[in-house]
């Protein structure tokens, strides 16, 4: 393993900060991520439509960072990371905000080697570097067992859509 701006390359690959340059490819993990998921095509190539410009001006000013692993210039993984304003909490009682991880994706011929895993370490290492003690995300039914191994547990947070 080795060391590279916060992150640490695992299994021969180079980790690497997200950009503003990755937004094409970011736009892109996350659609094969909810399509895989059983998301609707049509509608999953609509959000991503939105999602890119959203995505553009926050990996621009920062409040949308994270990690890419690279397989040579290739991106095969990466994963989202926000710290997001949220009021002190019984989980963070000192603190506003709290860190949410989202759009983690591995590439198909890249699964099943702990990449996932990987990412996730580099999260908590950055949100702790970021004094970031409670963070959240949302799992897919593939997700949740590598989130369970990395100490996630479930909370009580429902939704609904609203007409």
């Amino acid at each position: 393993m080795s060391e590279s701006q916060g992150c640490v390359g695992f299994s021969g690959l180079e980790c690497r900060p997200v950009g503003p340059s990755d937004a094409e490819m970011i736009s892109a993990h996350r659609q094969e991520m909810f399509l895989e998921a059983g998301g609707d095509p049509e509608n999953l190539q609509l959000m991503t439509q939105h999602f890119r410009p959203w995505l553009e001006e926050r990996l621009g000013d920062g409040r949308y960072y994270g990690f890419k692993l690279l397989d040579g210039d290739q991106p095969v993984a990466a994963i989202g990371l926000m710290s997001i304003d949220w009021p002190p909490h019984p989980s963070h009682p000192t603190l506003d905000k709290r860190g949410y991880v989202l759009n983690v994706f591995v590439q198909p011929a890249y699964r099943r080697r702990g990449l996932a895993s990987a990412l996730m370490q580099a999260a908590d290492a950055e949100f702790a570097r970021r004094g970031i003690t409670f963070a959240v995300l949302h799992a897919t039914e593939t997700g949740k067992p590598v989130y369970e191994q990395s100490g996630w547990a479930g909370t009580s947070e429902m939704a609904k859509f609203i007409s």
